[in-house]
């Protein structure tokens, strides 16, 4: 199950809006004979890929995989009939599909002889698919905010200068996160000041994400800015109460997306864009992730939203004493208020430190949702 965890991975950043799937196949004598993983949205799915290269070794043998098989017919056929074709006579799974359309996969392929088992490893595959499970509980992309600031929490010296706060390591690793994510989002101050690229670069293969500028008043991405450059496609969110003559230069350079502002339509400049709505629209288009890269006004927003499911931030052992912060005002008074995170993981990433965390209140949320159909038996450690 952890190689089929490991093997699902591979396919972040290309199979939205479908979750990511590994599959394992091993054949009656319990040697591995066929492995794959759902590569993009339309294709095979994880069971197929694996199926396929295991060929008739898998008859009699076992399937290993993250998430239930499915047992619908979209742009491919239900896995549930792939696997009993196949002839296998054992399929464990992970985590139970959540989404009415596809689940059902355990209870027909039970129906057939086949013994079926759900929950083992579940924590471990809910968290490579935590966009997709998150996209199906709350219907809005999942959004992992990231920043890279100094251990004293300045992302820029008070010259406004920011190149660079962190190692060559550390941005590389930020490429990563981008080539995994549906969507790269910055806000008019981070466009203003830093005119991104947000793009991914030396990641091969990788499917470029959607870049996003939350851009209200339609001030910020000037032509010729790097984010209009066509190395990947561009959305720019701004208010639905500008003219149309406040986008003309956007014509032929990017999709332009109207949205209201916070707290209601019209009348009220000065005001950013309702966050509800911004991941609402997204959501539409396919994007079930979200790489949130700046800046601290944005970044605010998204917090006091409740909007922000995983923190990724990239610590550089220095000291500025001065300039701005890591996050804006974020509607939080008092301590009390404090949104309280869990630590996932702590590592080196060159000479920087990278933290993950995630809401203390989504960590438990999270293991609920991975939990097994109740109509299969408990997992067993094999």
């Amino acid at each position: 199950m952890r190689r089929a965890v490991a093997l699902s991975a591979r396919g972040l950043g290309s199979t939205s809006p479908n979750p990511v799937v590994g599959c394992v196949v091993l054949d009656a004598a319990g040697r591995i004979v066929g492995e794959g993983w759902h590569r993009r949205a339309g294709g095979p799915h994880a069971e197929v890929h694996a199926l396929a290269e295991a060929g008739e070794a898998a008859r009699g043998g076992t399937a290993v995989v993250t998430l239930e098989p499915c047992d619908h017919t979209g742009r491919t056929g239900p896995c549930s009939r792939a696997l009993i074709d196949a002839g296998v006579t054992r399929v464990v799974y992970a985590v139970a599909d959540p989404t009415p359309a596809a689940r059902g996969g355990a209870d027909t392929l039970a129906a057939a002889g086949i013994d079926v088992e759900g929950g083992l490893l579940a924590e471990e595959a809910a968290e490579v698919n935590a966009p997709w499970l998150t996209s199906v509980r709350l219907g809005r992309p999942y959004v992992r905010w990231k920043y890279a600031a100094t251990l004293d929490g300045r992302t820029a010296a008070a010259d406004g200068t920011s190149r660079w706060i962190t190692s060559g390591e550390a941005r590389a690793d930020v490429h990563r996160l981008r080539a995994e994510a549906d969507a790269v989002l910055v806000g008019s101050g981070t466009a203003r000041a830093d005119d991104p690229h947000l793009a991914v670069r030396g990641v091969p293969g990788a499917v470029q994400p959607l870049r996003v500028v939350a851009d209200t008043e339609a001030r910020a991405v000037h032509p010729g800015a790097r984010v209009l450059d066509g190395a990947a496609p561009t959305l720019v969110a701004v208010a639905d109460d500008l003219p149309d003559a406040a986008t003309a230069h956007l014509d032929g350079h990017a999709e332009v997306l109207r949205l209201p502002r916070a707290g209601g339509h019209g009348g009220g400049h000065g005001r950013g864009l309702d966050v509800t709505a911004l991941l609402t629209a997204l959501h539409g288009r396919g994007v079930r992730s979200v790489l949130l890269e700046g800046g601290a006004t944005l970044a605010g927003a998204f917090v006091a939203a409740r909007a922000v499911d995983r923190v990724t931030a990239y610590l550089a052992p220095a000291l500025l004493g001065a300039g701005p912060a890591a996050l804006a005002d974020a509607g939080i008074a008092t301590i009390a208020d404090a949104l309280r995170l869990t630590v996932t993981a702590i590592e080196r990433t060159g000479p920087d430190l990278r933290i993950d965390a995630v809401p203390a209140a989504s960590a438990s949320a999270a293991s609920a949702a991975s939990a097994p159909a109740p109509a299969v038996h408990e997992p067993k450690e094999s």
